[in-house]
């Protein structure tokens, strides 16, 4: 090939690739952020609290979310989606209709359909109906929007629980929280804009990347807390050295990060320099609202915390310290939700009562005390798993105990405050429960609603790796405004 030729052809491949890229940028909502040169480094335009200039881009009904993650899944079946029918066909063998070309994570065979143990009852004005196992839920029903109609594309723990939180299965892609610490900052610079709490004897199947910043810069990335005296590991200054010791080290140690990111033009060793700075200024304000001994005794009995003792619902209280004083994004994985049935420890008679026991009081306290603390209507509150439970027993290896397998078809999640509309069920399933059948509520529609409530628009926050502008939903998603106040 002439010299003449290659070049021609390489300039045509070189202006296709940006054809491409611009068309891309305009499936994605075209409207990237421009970047400006800071020690010549190419970095995004500030705003207020540290997020992007020009954002929100309307004004939010929400400022903040504490979103309650409940791992493993909860059965909505026995929860929020009373099914009549199921208990007429009890024991038998599921219609063929509705698993056809099914594929299931356990499940092997025909099932049988198992209807729910459980009594449902109609709480307050708005009639929501809720089981026995969640009376503190009950009592706040007015304050709810329960949506029934939610469906993923994931049936296994990870893909599902990622999904859920970054809008993609597989791991690489800044999580919700990220996105929002990254597009909005915080209101409180001493604190991180995206917290984690863990309870239960496990994390979330899909570990660390469930709250990972992806290809965003490590700053956004969510921080997780612990109980205790040392809720950040680490943070606390090593015995015989002083606040003004370790002042004077930072700056030293800033100094030569900066020379180095000029040096290697790396945009990361910037971000590692803002991390050690916000650890500097958490040593002062996390203890404080770590120490939940401050809090009175009706409060404490409210949420049902035990001072000293790890529990979600001293996670509870201590997120809703953490909104009082500024935090953008609190997220809470709860384990043990998983209810297969191959033992009493995975089952829906002995542990699925005692997920609800350890949770449901904490979960009602949290939205009462945003309420009466002038909180909620500014706060967003929600409450899920990553997919749904199936209407058949799973009864793996011919297990005794009754559970059901995953169900990505049709699930329930609440929601409460933050611009939501309260008192609403929305959406609806088939009398077995399992495929929804009304106003359905894909992952990325959830998505695009929650950033809606931030005031932001999902199709123009994004942020270009590798030459391809990404956002978090992709290129999908819709607001639900039926479901906004």
């Amino acid at each position: 090939m002439e010299r003449r030729q290659f070049l021609s052809q390489a300039l045509g491949g070189f202006g296709g690739l940006a054809l491409g890229s611009l068309a891309l940028t305009d499936l994605l909502g075209a409207h990237t952020h421009e970047r400006r040169s800071i020690g010549g480094l190419l970095q995004d335009p500030q705003g207020p609290g540290g997020g992007l200039a020009g954002l929100p881009h309307f004004a939010p009904k929400a400022k903040r979310v504490i979103y309650l993650h409940m791992a493993g899944s909860p059965s909505q079946l026995d929860l929020f989606d009373p099914k009549p029918k199921l208990k007429e066909f009890d024991g038998r063998d599921i219609p063929e209709s509705f698993i056809a070309q099914e594929r299931f994570a356990f499940i092997k065979g025909t099932p049988k359909v198992l209807a729910s143990p459980y009594e449902f009852k109609q709480h307050g004005e708005s009639g929501q109906w809720i089981s026995e196992l969640l009376p503190h839920t009950a009592a706040i029903a007015d304050k709810l929007t329960v949506v029934r109609s939610m469906t993923t594309t994931q049936f296994n723990h990870a893909p599902a629980q990622l999904f859920l939180n970054t809008g993609h299965p597989l791991a690489g892609r800044p999580s919700l929280g990220s996105w929002l610490s990254y597009g909005l900052g915080n209101e409180n610079q001493n604190l991180p804009a995206f917290v984690v709490m863990l309870s239960g004897k496990f994390g979330p199947s899909a570990g660390a990347t469930a709250w990972s910043n992806g290809f965003l810069p490590s700053q956004y990335q969510g921080v997780r807390l612990h109980d205790g005296t040392d809720p950040v590991l680490f943070l606390s200054n090593p015995e015989g050295v002083s606040t003004e010791q370790r002042r004077r080290e930072l700056d030293a140690l800033g100094k030569l990060n900066r020379k180095s990111a000029q040096r290697d033009n790396d945009a990361e060793t910037l971000a590692r320099i803002e991390q050690y700075e916000l650890a500097f200024r958490m040593q002062r304000e996390v203890p404080k609202i770590a120490d939940l001994t401050t809090e009175s005794a009706e409060t404490l009995e409210m949420y049902g915390v035990e001072p000293g003792k790890p529990s979600f619902a001293s996670n509870c209280l201590f997120a809703r310290r953490l909104a009082e004083s500024g935090v953008r994004f609190i997220q809470l994985y709860d384990w043990g939700w998983d209810s297969h049935g191959t033992n009493p420890s995975d089952d829906i008679i002995t542990s699925l009562p005692e997920q609800c026991r350890r949770t449901d009081m904490a979960s009602a306290a949290l939205v009462t005390d945003l309420e009466r603390r002038g909180l909620l209507d500014d706060t967003l509150v929600v409450w899920g798993g990553e997919f749904g439970r199936t209407p058949m027993n799973e009864k793996r290896n011919g297990s005794t105990y009754l559970g059901r397998d995953h169900h990505p078809h049709a699930f329930t999640m609440w929601f409460a405050g933050g611009g939501m509309k309260p008192g609403v069920a929305h959406g609806a399933t088939d009398e077995f429960g399992y495929f929804t059948t009304e106003d359905k509520v894909d992952v990325h529609d959830l998505h695009a609603t929650m950033l809606h409530l931030l005031g932001v628009d999902h199709e123009r926050l994004t942020y270009t790796s590798q030459g391809r502008p990404f956002r978090l939903t992709d290129v999908a998603g819709n607001v639900i405004h039926d479901l906004l106040a």
